[in-house]
């Protein structure tokens, strides 16, 4: 088939290659002419595992092209809309102006008989819009494709995905006889056949589907790092409490890990768009739930500083600060809602010297946060410093060697806000080593500096 993938950001870069490397001739477009460039030149805008060899796939084989000329999208069968969804700059609502304007542009190059299926996170009435806008176009048809993409895994979870959603006109009971549900099947028919479970459903279920999926993640995420306050409060550890939780198959182990918070991209604005969708559906309890799971979250940042400063004596200024990480998440250079950068800005803030590496991200950083210093090799980072925090749990930062580190630094002090360090075989080499809810910390942030804390989140 003939496909375009409108929008190559994170999602439809990745979404056009795997489109490519199952035997479709695909054409990504987007406005952007450098990202473009870089496209056709099988290099990847952004850091994922696994990208740059697929596009260089797709484009040795001739089976993907990318452009800003919307022209060439006509004759495609299939036009996917891949566009970004941020959240608003003046509220929690998500910006579908960009999913708009693409789909205007679209419009006067769609072949009758055409497939337009969206793939962006929206909330919930965002189709009955796109029908709106496609209402002079009765031969086209709409479906709704939601992704499940992580970033660091994004490739895999493209060929191989956990699940496949059709949001289609009349839902489920009606989708055998709805000619978009034929039409993705022959899009991911490699798939279907590997026995890939697909579900259909009607248009405002596959909107909230990952909403509500990234709404239940960060609720884990926030739970078991509230659950890490109670312990560092306590004199429990949190790791011990999250691996005996995580065997009960009721409750499973994925997202049970204490830490810094989540970050990024999808997770905080998404559950802030989710927070707005239940306001103006009218289900307040939706809408307090995510205001807590958020506020937890960000308390998560605060509490990391107010362990550092005590860490530190009281007295984070003018103290040589090394932060390891910069991404939201390892294996990936996004930047966006970075817990590790928040942290550096508020050490920065509080009068620290402080210098951030990351593996991959110290370019996208450095041009957003110039109050910090940024250095490219580890190494370098480390000399010096009288406090190590480890922020973004990178595989080379957990393995670290603590006898190399600790010949490196001025004092022997880590914060692992990530509890991904051989805590025992750091004390072992001369380290003070303090975690979040390891019960180490119990009493690096009195209940006071915890409530007010709190506050100023709220």
């Amino acid at each position: 088939m003939k496909i375009s993938v409108i929008g190559c950001g994170y999602l439809g870069a990745v979404h056009a290659a795997t489109l490519a490397s199952m035997g479709h001739t695909v054409v990504g477009i987007d406005v952007d002419s450098h990202k473009v460039e870089q496209l056709n030149k099988a290099l990847a805008p952004f850091h994922e595992p696994g990208l740059d060899e697929l596009l260089g796939d797709g484009r040795t084989t001739g089976r993907l092209v990318f452009t800003s000329d919307f022209s060439l999208a006509a004759g495609a069968q299939v036009h996917f809309l891949c566009v970004g969804t941020p959240q608003s700059k003046t509220s929690d609502t998500a910006d579908l102006s960009y999913l708009m304007g693409a789909t205007r542009s679209l419009l006067p190059h769609l072949a009758r008989g055409a497939a337009v299926v969206g793939k962006s996170t929206v909330p919930v009435g965002t189709v009955e819009k796109l029908r709106d806008l496609l209402a002079r176009r009765s031969d086209v048809l709409l479906g709704w494709n939601p992704e499940f993409l992580r970033q660091g895994t994004a490739v895999k979870d493209s060929l191989v995905p956990d699940r496949l959603v059709y949001g289609v006109p009349g839902g489920k009971g009606a989708a055998a006889g709805v000619p978009v549900t034929a039409v993705l099947d022959a899009v991911y028919e490699p798939l279907v056949t590997a026995g890939i479970p697909r579900l259909v459903c009607n248009f405002a279920t596959a909107e909230l589907i990952k909403s509500a999926s990234n709404a239940y993640l960060a609720t884990k995420v926030s739970f078991i790092n509230a659950m890490a306050e109670l312990c560092d409060a306590s004199g429990a550890d949190v790791s011990e409490l999250s691996e005996a939780m995580g065997l009960d198959p009721r409750i499973g182990s994925r997202y049970l890990h204490a830490g810094l918070g989540f970050g990024g991209g999808c997770l905080p604005k998404d559950i802030r768009s989710f927070r707005a969708q239940a306001r103006d559906l009218d289900v307040p309890s939706v809408d307090e739930w995510m205001a807590l799971v958020d506020s937890v979250n960000v308390d998560q940042r605060s509490r990391a500083v107010e362990i550092a400063r005590e860490m530190c004596r009281g007295f984070l200024s003018g103290r040589t600060v090394t932060v390891l990480g910069a991404a939201f998440k390892p294996d990936t250079d996004d930047i966006r809602d970075s817990p590790a950068l928040d942290v550096a800005q508020q050490l920065a803030s509080a009068g620290a010297h402080v210098t951030v590496t990351d593996p991959k991200a110290i370019n996208n950083a450095w041009i957003r946060y110039p109050q910090i210093r940024f250095e490219a090799s580890t190494k370098r980072a480390l000399e010096g410093a009288e406090l190590v925090l480890l922020l973004t749990e990178w595989n080379e930062y957990a393995h670290l060697s603590p006898v190399e580190v600790g010949a490196l630094v001025r004092r022997r002090m880590v914060l692992d806000a990530r509890n991904v360090l051989d805590a025992g075989a750091w004390r072992a080499a001369g380290w003070t080593v303090r975690g979040l809810g390891t019960g180490a910390a119990v009493a690096a942030v009195p209940a006071e500096k915890r409530k007010h804390a709190r506050a100023k989140v709220g």
